[in-house]
């Protein structure tokens, strides 16, 4: 912990924060910041942990939250008044449906300072995300009432309001029967949705009348939001988010969690479910004396440019830097090449703007045919710098030599074979439990059908470019999108549209969509 965070032992600070339905994006910015300043969290079953903690403190003490809310008042208060920052962090909305009045009650008789960071509750969020707008212009009263009591009270007054029915699933059936007993006609269209806001997200479109029936395969443990009401039909033209290109499809990405990120951001955007395989780990040169003599000619000035090849390059030089107490204004006087958008921003992001950028080829040849040649006399010194893995090839060392520069190649990292993912990713990766798998480069290709094994058949396979082609031809991997431009948010694009178009295809040809891994053989009966 920070000495500033350990100094202020005073009263702590309490903080109800609605997490929302699920989507961790559509939380709060004010409930951001408070993630980000908590030391203590007391969180609900049902808020997914992984993501929701990731915006708070490494050191953060994370408590489970009971169904009792007087336990949890009793474990808040006692928090705060150790002086800690506390979030109590609460599926939905605190105040609606939620342990708000009972909890906040207890901080207040502690005479403990609080405050309410209200959530997007699922009464609200879920049907949006499932299509169902809660109102019209004929359509203006809206009813939020909880299944169990419906379903308890065994009836309902008759009304032609929208009624959203919270944590319907356990009680389904009980809760269709006490809209009907109360008067409104088995004909009424319902919506049920499961998993709401996240790509998870399921909705099964019934009547009152055959609700039960058509959701007797659904998980019972799992909340579900149901709509009745005319406003259901509206479900048909105005689903935007399950009928996004990539709505449910897993998606194989060969590459670490840094690396993938504005990738993994791209597919979301979509629909997708992205997982990150690393093939390669990276790991220190063997001997560091030559990054020691590199970095000590950036600072004497012995170099004119300066090529970064990969955002590996860059960390490399980054924690070189950082262990010598250098900063950016090392590289005052010396020009900076980037091959690739992404190491542009991982260079940006140290404070640097490069001064060359490939606009055409993101490649070593794409850099050599914008590269400057040496001129003896605008140029007061001709070497260049490219730190780089212990595995590149000779094709940007060779092009700048013939450009009249002395190339001074480092290894300023090492490249070496990840181990095998679990066992399981391993299985889903041969048996087609993959949607579609995303090849940035021949290496990943490589590693990944050695530390994995090939994907399924059915797995739809993107490349970044017409060499990872190749190279996935030749280990009997059928290619269904090439990047039209090296570029791995490009591809991500290309992909979705791939996948936009085959589901065109099979709902004009009468026959209902499938995502690929449900087209494998024995799969249907396997997710039964």
């Amino acid at each position: 912990m920070s000495p500033a965070r350990a100094n202020k032992k005073v009263r702590g600070q309490i903080w109800f924060v609605g997490a929302g339905p699920g989507d961790p994006e559509l939380l709060t910015l004010r409930s951001v910041a408070a993630l980000a300043d908590a030391e203590v969290v007391v969180i609900d079953a049902d808020v997914p942990a992984d993501t929701f903690l990731a915006r708070c403190p490494s050191d953060v003490e994370v408590h489970q939250a009971e169904a009792d809310a007087a336990a949890n008042g009793k474990l808040v208060v006692r928090e705060a008044k150790a002086g800690r920052t506390v979030v109590r962090l609460v599926s939905g909305d605190p105040a609606v449906f939620g342990p708000y009045a009972e909890e906040a009650a207890a901080c207040a008789k502690a005479g403990l300072p609080y405050e309410l960071l209200p959530g997007i509750s699922s009464s609200i969020a879920v049907p949006a995300y499932a299509g169902v707008p809660l109102t019209t212009s004929k359509r203006r009263e809206v009813r939020v009432l909880s299944a169990a009591d419906v379903a308890e009270a065994g009836i309902v007054e008759a009304s032609n309001a929208t009624v959203v029915a919270v944590d319907a699933q356990s009680v389904l059936p009980a809760t269709a029967a006490a809209f009907v007993a109360g008067g409104r006609d088995e004909a009424t269209p319902v919506a049920v949705t499961w998993h709401g806001t996240s790509t998870r997200q399921r909705t099964v479109v019934s009547t009152l009348g055959s609700v039960a029936a058509d959701t007797k395969d659904g998980d019972t443990d799992t909340p579900a939001v149901l709509v009745v009401g005319d406003v259901v039909g509206q479900r048909e033209r105005l689903s935007w988010f399950e009928t996004k290109p990539l709505f449910g499809w897993r998606v194989l990405i060969p590459r670490t969690r840094e690396q993938a990120a504005p990738l993994t951001d791209r597919l979301r955007r979509y629909g997708g479910v992205p997982e990150e395989v690393p093939t390669i780990s990276v790991e220190p040169p063997r001997t560091p004396q030559q990054m020691e003599r590199a970095v000590k000619g950036l600072v004497n000035g012995s170099y004119e440019w300066l090529v970064f090849t990969s955002a590996n390059a860059v960390r490399a030089v980054k924690e070189r830097f950082t262990e010598y107490g250098l900063d950016a204004r090392a590289f005052a006087g010396v020009k900076i090449a980037a091959i690739g958008e992404q190491t542009a921003a991982s260079i940006e992001a140290w404070g640097i703007r490069p001064d060359l950028v490939p606009s055409g080829q993101q490649s070593s040849e794409g850099l050599l045919e914008e590269f400057p040649p040496y001129d003896s006399v605008f140029d007061p010194i001709n070497k260049v710098l490219l730190p780089r893995a212990d595995i590149a090839t000779e094709t940007l060392v060779a092009g700048l030599e013939r450009l009249g520069w002395e190339a001074e190649d480092v290894t300023a990292y090492r490249t070496v074979r990840a181990a095998p993912p679990p066992a399981e990713t391993r299985e889903a990766i041969k048996s087609g439990g993959f949607d579609a798998v995303l090849f940035t480069s021949s290496s990943t290709v490589r590693n990944l059908v050695g530390i994995a094994g090939k994907p399924h058949a059915t797995t739809v396979v993107g490349v970044i470019g017409p060499q990872t082609a190749e190279t996935a031809a030749e280990f009997g991997l059928r290619v269904d999108v090439t990047a039209s431009t090296p570029n791995a948010l490009l591809l991500a694009d290309e992909v979705a549209e791939f996948a936009a178009n085959r589901r065109d295809e099979m709902l004009e040809a009468g026959q209902p969509f499938r995502r690929p891994s449900e087209m494998r053989r024995g799969a249907r009966r396997r997710n039964k």
